[in-house]
């Protein structure tokens, strides 16, 4: 603790008293302001290494101008800037004083968050960010560290200084991406482009550090961080439902098909009430496991076929997000999505025993049944690139209708088909698919000595050529 004799005194008026944290942008401290006699926090901001010159000058003044914009976002879930000084050649960022831990510390402290828990912290963020879209804004730096857990379970959103408000076309860019590499959405990597969308990546990698309670793509180097984000599927555990699709439709790649702010507060909202009353934040939760370790958790996504945590999360399709019945639009929203099918008596397609992988001839027409599969590597009309279980496989109770079913799988289908798992480059053109389900009298079959088939809940994924010829190879991406 500074004494008054060794206390820096900036731009006349703060007086630093003690060091509260650093990082790549610089160092915060507790500090009081001398003029109205309250303590505040100082955000001392360290520009990037390497900038010189003119483009150190334009960033200065882009990181003044930001700042200052921030000062303007009135939300109780966003942390305030008071003041922007300069001192010594140093720029300061004065801020609200927030007593309480990040998101990094809590959950290092108190293990993962209970899903209801992270889910209404995730809509405090959001809530935060539409306040900055609204305006123009863009945080751009997203993540557990630069989210404050209050005790009474309030969040606030912190770092709002090195946001970028796209209402003064005197700043130029200086090519400088600022950011946590294990938050930055795929479409940053590439074009190093902050939009309202890239925000929102980084919040589902915010949910699932809350939930799972480690970083879902961070690695050993920065350059292997990089690729896990632009190549890897988080595998979620702990969570499934509303709070997983929220998750994981807010890490989808691309961002035209990725959440939008009012379809993951839609999710969220669910989320936070399911599972009873919010746990109270200042009693420690006891891990019940070891926290899981990254290793191995992450795969590609042409490793995860079937994977029941991908399947549960991929619910976020069409009747999650949109709330409507009978429509085949999705969340992912493919050009090559066609209408869902039903199988079984009194379905479309009379019979279906093929699974995962399996091809087989014949085109999809109505009355047709597939019960025998061939080789992929052969000519052939259809292949199953998915299979799902809407509902857990020990659910007993009565068939849920077509119309959640079809939903529910469209969603997954979709998620699967825009992913790395189909390989041809040109498959919105060159292919369709459609998700085909149980029919009622499917879904209700008892299992007798005469029909040793007991009742059918799985949904497929079936892939076919768009201009109705054959395939002539597997569309799924060989595991490298």
């Amino acid at each position: 603790m500074a004494t008054p004799e060794t206390q820096r005194l900036v731009a006349g008026r703060y007086a630093l008293l003690a060091e509260l944290g650093r990082g790549g942008m610089g160092v915060v401290w507790r500090a009081e302001d001398k003029v109205i006699g309250r303590q505040v926090a100082v955000k001392e901001l360290r520009l990037p290494d390497g900038l010189h010159g003119e483009q150190r000058a334009v960033l200065e003044e882009r990181v003044l101008r930001e700042a200052r914009s921030a000062g303007r976002l009135n939300d109780p879930t966003v942390v305030t800037v008071f003041d922007v000084v300069t001192d010594g050649g140093l720029l300061y960022l004065v801020m609200e004083l927030v007593e309480g831990p990040t998101l990094t510390q809590w959950v290092a402290a108190n293990g993962p968050m209970p899903p209801a828990a992270a889910a209404a912290l995730g809509k405090q963020v959001l809530a935060a960010l539409e306040c900055a879209h609204a305006v123009g804004g863009v945080h751009r730096d997203v993540k557990p560290s630069n989210i404050m857990v209050l005790p009474s379970g309030r969040a606030k959103l912190a770092d709002f200084g090195i946001a970028r408000i796209d209402d003064d076309p005197r700043l130029t860019s200086t090519g400088a991406v600022v950011g946590s590499p294990g938050y930055l959405a795929p479409e940053r990597i590439q074009h190093a482009v902050a939009t309202p969308a890239t925000d929102l990546w980084a919040l589902g990698a915010t949910l699932f550090f809350a939930v799972e309670g480690y970083a879902a793509f961070e690695r050993a180097t920065t350059a292997a961080t990089l690729y896990a984000v632009t190549n890897e599927v988080p595998y979620l555990s702990r969570c499934q439902g509303p709070l997983a699709s929220a998750v994981m439709g807010l890490l989808i790649n691309s961002p035209d098909a990725r959440l939008s702010h009012q379809q993951a507060m839609h999710l969220l909202d669910l989320a936070s009430t399911q599972g009873g009353p919010q746990p109270n934040l200042t009693n420690p939760i006891t891990r019940s496991a070891p926290v899981p370790k990254p290793g191995g958790r992450l795969k590609r996504v042409a490793a995860l076929l079937g994977s029941a945590v991908l399947l549960a999360a991929a619910c976020f399709g069409g009747g999650w997000l949109t709330g409507r019945l009978g429509v085949t639009a999705t969340a992912v929203g493919s050009p090559a999505l066609q209408p869902t099918w039903t199988y079984g008596p009194g379905g479309q397609i009379p019979q279906f025993k093929l699974y995962t992988g399996s091809c087989a001839g014949g085109s999809m027409q109505a009355g047709r049944a597939y019960t025998t599969s061939m080789s992929c590597d052969q000519p052939h009309d259809i292949e199953v690139f998915g299979t799902t279980t809407p509902l857990d496989t020990n659910f007993k109770g009565g068939y849920p209708g077509q119309d959640p079913l079809a939903r529910d799988a469209e969603g997954y289908c979709a998620l699967l088909f825009s992913s790395a798992k189909i390989a041809p480059a040109d498959k919105d053109t060159s292919l369709r698919f459609r998700a085909l389900i149980p029919g009622e009298q499917a879904w209700d079959h008892v299992k007798t000595e005469d029909d040793p088939d007991g009742a059918a809940r799985d949904a497929y994924c079936i892939v076919s050529s768009a201009n109705g010829g054959q395939l002539t190879d597997s569309v799924i991406k060989k595991p490298s």
